[in-house]
């Protein structure tokens, strides 16, 4: 029986693409709902998980503002109901403020993807209420619920930050049960595994924050770690790296094919070219025509029904119950559906 992976010109052989190539061939876009757009690499971390490669140091790959002007074209010509901002830490980036306030003016969905302890910086001491003045929903990395394990990922003293900054988003309403303002956490393992069932690790997360903070969210997104750029060279420093590989080619599930996120997500760079994915974006594999395509040169609706550039990493979010930016795979469209 064939389905809407069939068919598209082939692609160089990998672990993924033999996988793929059993279940019909490719992936093509669908229907864009989702403009993810990555504002640059500056950070105030340096997680030894980023795929991103962001921290301190990483100051020349940051949006512009004709970058930032052009994005909103593009989603004046689209019919994207959601900007989900990424970095880096995107609150650092002069033009956070005004994509948010646009997007929104324009009736969109805003998602900021926090890293908690930016909330603390030098000039940001105002952002938690901007963002919930904004009605903005967040996703905040906070990869364990007790600091041992969280700081080994994050750096020392950064589970207490994010802790006290959860607190304090508690006191705006955020993550209250039923209320308006959104607040999800994000776990990712610490060693080279697939995350435990995110329902199960949901509830522990809830009952331990809860009981020993006195702090609340709403869910917890949980992730596969992406084997590219500094992860990557984490595992291969370990000897780890063709463990890993092996682990998620074996747990690949055909049943994520359906649900990926990159079938309705593009992604925008710092510099406006653009992405299937943020995953693609980190590796510089961008989507191709005659010139690159950009929010400058592209439309929407061109790029859908294009196949999605994939490779090995593209294990990652296919393994066991699937991982995507808004968590496991299997859980992803019921949340939504309730949004």
């Amino acid at each position: 029986m064939k389905n809407d992976f069939d068919s598209a010109s082939p692609l160089p052989e990998d672990r993924f693409q033999k996988k793929l190539s059993e279940y019909g061939g490719s992936l093509h876009k669908r229907r864009l709902n989702t403009l993810q757009v990555n504002l640059g690499k500056f950070c105030n971390m340096a997680c030894n998980h980023c795929y991103a490669e962001a921290s301190p140091r990483e100051l020349s790959e940051n949006m512009s503002p004709e970058t930032a002007e052009a994005i909103l074209n593009f989603l004046d010509g689209s019919k994207v109901s959601r900007v989900d901002l990424t970095g880096g830490a995107p609150e650092l980036n002069p033009n956070f403020r005004f994509l948010v306030h646009e997007a929104k003016r324009r009736g969109m969905r805003v998602i900021d993807r926090c890293n908690l302890t930016v909330l603390i910086e030098p000039g940001m001491e105002d952002l938690a209420e901007f963002l919930a003045s904004n009605e903005v929903e967040i996703v905040a990395s906070l990869p364990f619920h007790a600091s041992k394990v969280a700081d080994r990922q994050r750096g020392h003293g950064a589970f207490d930050v994010s802790v006290e900054m959860i607190r304090r988003l508690n006191r705006l309403g955020y993550g209250e049960e039923g209320g308006e303002l959104l607040l999800h956490l994000v776990y990712n393992p610490l060693s080279a595994c697939l995350p435990p069932p995110q329902d199960f690790l949901e509830a522990e997360y809830k009952d331990s924050l809860r009981r020993d903070f006195g702090i609340f969210f709403n869910r917890l997104y949980v992730m596969t770690n992406m084997p590219i750029t500094r992860y990557a060279k984490r595992l291969q420093v370990l000897n780890q790296y063709e463990c890993y590989m092996d682990l998620l080619e074996r747990h690949f599930n055909p049943a994520n094919l359906d649900r990926v996120m990159c079938r309705s997500t593009v992604c925008a760079g710092w510099d406006g070219r653009l992405y299937d994915c943020d995953f693609n974006q980190a590796l510089g594999k961008g989507l191709e025509g005659d010139d690159p395509l950009a929010v400058f040169n592209t439309h929407a609706e061109t790029i859908e029904g294009r196949p999605v550039r994939t490779g090995e990493h593209c294990l990652g979010c296919t393994a066991g119950p699937g991982s995507g930016c808004y968590g496991a795979l299997q859980a992803v469209e019921k949340h939504l559906e309730a949004r």
